[in-house]
């Protein structure tokens, strides 16, 4: 008996770059070397009608997608997504408007929460030559961050995670996966 052989067997690997689209615009880092997703999903329970011992019917569990919990690990500290994900301000120096002096939170009970906005996460593909022949893009609609904190130890590069919570309009798929030639180029 012949079986049918799947059509694509894609070997993915690397955090290769991060995009974040927002209302102004599209910003990315490549400095990320870590994204986890947790599918956020409500279940109903299964329901069993048991007679005498005997199984008489059942409907199963039903379990419904509602969105992805996003961990994104950063090997270094990003202000202005930071800005993006919980709000708040960044200082720039008086002299120089590019240069970042400082960031400030949004005061506690505040109404600022950031932007919403969608995460693009890039991976690449290699062969069995390892040459690289696409990234793989999986884009996250609808996200928003949740209030970050830090922490730091002594000889100690600080790692921040990065929590941010996606969840689809009506009709939307909770993800989308396309594959490109080329990752998008990181202008200054």
């Amino acid at each position: 008996m012949a079986v049918k052989k799947s059509k694509a067997e894609i070997a993915t690997i690397d955090c290769c770059l991060v995009t974040i689209e927002t209302a102004d615009g599209e910003f990315g880092f490549d400095t990320a070397n870590k994204i986890e997703v947790e599918p956020q999903i409500e279940e109903q329970d299964a329901v069993k009608l048991v007679v005498k011992g005997i199984l008489r019917a059942q409907k199963p569990k039903v379990s419904t997608i509602t969105g992805n919990e996003i961990t994104l690990t950063d090997n270094v500290f990003n202000p202005e997504l930071v800005l993006v994900l919980q709000g708040g301000t960044i200082k720039y120096d008086a002299e120089d408007q590019t240069k970042i002096i400082g960031y400030t939170p949004p005061v506690a009970g505040s109404s600022d929460k950031g932007e919403v906005f969608k995460l693009n996460a890039y991976s690449a593909q290699y062969d069995a030559s390892g040459q690289i022949v696409q990234y793989e893009k999986i884009t996250y609609p609808n996200c928003q961050g949740v209030p970050v904190a830090f922490g730091s130890e002594d000889g100690v590069f600080r790692v921040p995670e990065y929590t941010i919570n996606s969840a689809p309009k009506n009709g939307e798929a909770p993800y989308d996966i396309n594959y490109v030639a080329e990752l998008p180029t990181l202008e200054a």
